[in-house]
């Protein structure tokens, strides 16, 4: 692991630098950078990943979406390898917002098992923080809405990691409760 070190710090540079000023939707309005932090402190530390090319994808894996870094600058600066699943699980931001939703649960089915990997650790760290610091402007039913739409993104690309998908269940558990005060139970999550 030592020998991924300057690959891994690359990264999270070029990611910070991307991200610098960007907050993130939640009431803290958090710096950005702590996401792509947390995706691939999910994956190291939850999901045993090792991988320094998958490490270094979480890390910059918004920055395509969310940066206007290009596919070939991450090729020129981390190789093939990291920009192919960077760009994999990238959404086109120039589609509607609902048809790019749509994609990812469409997408996620044929992506290769490195991106889903990281697509999985930036759901569960999406949800946890959908619980934890949510949107201002986000009800209760717009939390529970994303919650359904990240299950099923996940739903596409069930067997690719055991403990991952784990951790996305027990995530997903924590979905806000409906109007009636229901919650999902722990059986629940899987259809």
């Amino acid at each position: 692991m030592t020998d991924n070190v300057p690959l891994l710090l690359k990264a999270l540079e070029f990611a910070a630098i991307k991200h610098s000023g960007q907050r993130r939707k939640g009431a803290s309005a958090a710096p950005y950078i702590n996401h792509p932090i947390a995706v691939a402190n999910i994956l190291a530390n939850e999901g045993g990943a090792t991988d320094p090319v998958v490490l270094a994808a979480a890390l910059l894996h918004d920055t395509i979406e969310d940066t206007g870094a290009t596919r070939e600058e991450l090729e020129r600066l981390f190789g093939p390898d990291v920009a192919r699943i960077v760009a994999e699980v990238s959404d086109d931001k120039s589609l509607p917002k609902e048809e790019r939703k749509r994609l990812q649960i469409e997408h996620s089915a044929h992506i290769s098992r490195e991106a889903k990997l990281v697509k999985l650790a930036d759901k569960i760290a999406n949800l946890r923080e959908t619980v934890t610091d949510p949107p201002a402007t986000w009800s209760a039913e717009r939390r529970r809405e994303y919650f359904e739409w990240a299950k099923a993104v996940v739903g596409q690309m069930r067997g690719t990691h055991e403990g991952l998908e784990r951790v996305f269940d027990e995530t997903y558990a924590r979905k806000p409760a409906d109007s009636n005060g229901e919650s999902p139970g722990v059986g629940m999550e899987k259809e």
